[in-house]
């Protein structure tokens, strides 16, 4: 071929790979390339969730349902701990709302690479669509316990007659939602990463997921704590100041500072920059491990 040929041949490329020299050589810019693939993952994220089932979508109203009876008769009639002033039902529902959004997206973005090892090693596409999918596939899910949480705030406001919390914080609901994405999204693409090698996090992640909402203030309020030494362990937590603001969000009434959102800002950005690094890093070589 000339030396013409060759460049022509050159010019005719759609995509070019290129090896990342670079640990800071993230190519975010590949993902909005690839935006009608992230949104085919989506949909298939939600629909295959359903695949096979009766009840289908249903699941979504029934389990919040379900954990908040299962709440109201443990802490709210056995252990009788207070609400804050706020109906069981919904403050409950509330804290069970945002556990479950993030409890799904650390779960499902943390065995990205197991999971999708036979994708990954068939067609080139940026790795990071695949907890991008997980993290926007969720919200549906959100949206549907969030508007059972709406619902159960204005069916106590006009049956039986409860202060209805109506402000412009409510706007807050959607960075508050960001903010909780992104803190699910960067742990969840560390252990990804790290079970890669290390099969052992696969097992540890169900422990975390159960004893952190035990050490989130999800089925009681940060200030039933009290100036306890309790309340100062669980307040180094980065998710109790947002499940916190969520609800002084809703109800006008959580235990937080400015200080505490700030870290818990702090510490999502940390964790996103982190796993973006590590994630990158892992990809390049995860098919020789996993």
């Amino acid at each position: 071929m000339t030396q013409k040929s060759v460049q022509s041949a050159q010019q005719d490329w759609d995509l070019v790979i290129k090896p990342q020299n670079s640990l800071f050589d993230l190519n975010l810019k590949a993902i909005w390339e690839y935006r009608d693939l992230l949104v085919l993952f989506v949909r298939r994220d939600f629909v295959a969730q359903y695949k096979q089932t009766v009840l289908g979508p249903l699941w979504n109203l029934i389990q919040p349902i379900l954990t908040t009876a299962m709440f109201l008769l443990l802490f709210g009639k056995i252990a009788n701990i207070s609400t804050d002033n706020i109906d069981s039902i919904p403050f409950y529902l509330s804290g069970i709302t945002i556990w479950n959004y993030f409890s799904v997206c650390l779960t499902n973005t943390s065995n990205t690479f197991i999971t999708n090892a036979p994708i990954f090693g068939k067609v080139y596409f940026p790795r990071l669509v695949i907890p991008l999918s997980v993290v926007l596939s969720n919200i549906v899910r959100f949206g549907i316990q969030f508007l059972l949480l709406v619902a159960a705030v204005f069916y106590f406001h006009f049956v039986k007659g409860s202060p209805l919390y109506i402000a412009p914080s409510w706007l807050l609901v959607i960075p508050v939602i960001i903010l909780m994405a992104a803190l699910g999204l960067g742990l969840g693409i560390i252990i990804s990463s790290l079970t890669t090698k290390y099969r052992d996090f696969t097992i540890l992640m169900t422990f975390i997921i159960q004893l952190g909402m035990y050490a989130t203030p999800i089925a009681y309020p940060l200030s039933f704590l009290g100036n306890s030494r309790y309340k100062t362990l669980i307040s180094f937590n980065p998710l109790s100041p947002i499940v916190e603001l969520f609800r002084y969000v809703l109800f006008g009434k959580g235990t937080f500072t400015p200080g505490s959102i700030l870290y818990s800002i702090v510490f999502t950005i940390i964790s996103l920059l982190i796993g973006l690094l590590i994630f990158t890093k892992v990809e390049k070589s995860f098919m020789d491990t996993v």
